[in-house]
């Protein structure tokens, strides 16, 4: 389930520098952050839609790298997205 343009809006307003920032890294986290936290349930529905599946582990896949990038270039900024996001336990 694709997130709507409203939600996306508010996730750039949020984590964004301005109201156009799409290409920060913290937007771009927290989007993708926002889809796979989405799409979480529909795999407790489905157990057998691998090619969401697939989807779903290259989402992860770009989050992990650009959490990678934000660590190599700004080690708070990586701590603080980390701590708003509750991605790691």
């Amino acid at each position: 389930m694709p997130l709507t343009s409203e939600q996306k809006k508010e996730l750039i307003h949020k984590y964004g520098k301005n109201p156009s920032d799409t290409g920060t890294p913290e937007v771009q986290i927290a989007i993708l952050t926002a889809t796979i936290n989405s799409l979480t349930p529909h795999f407790d529905a489905f157990k057998k839609d691998h090619h969401a599946r697939l989807g779903l582990l290259k989402m992860v896949g770009k989050r992990r790298r650009l959490l990678d990038y934000l660590t190599k270039k700004d080690i708070g900024r990586y701590r603080k997205i980390i701590q708003e996001l509750e991605i790691r336990k």
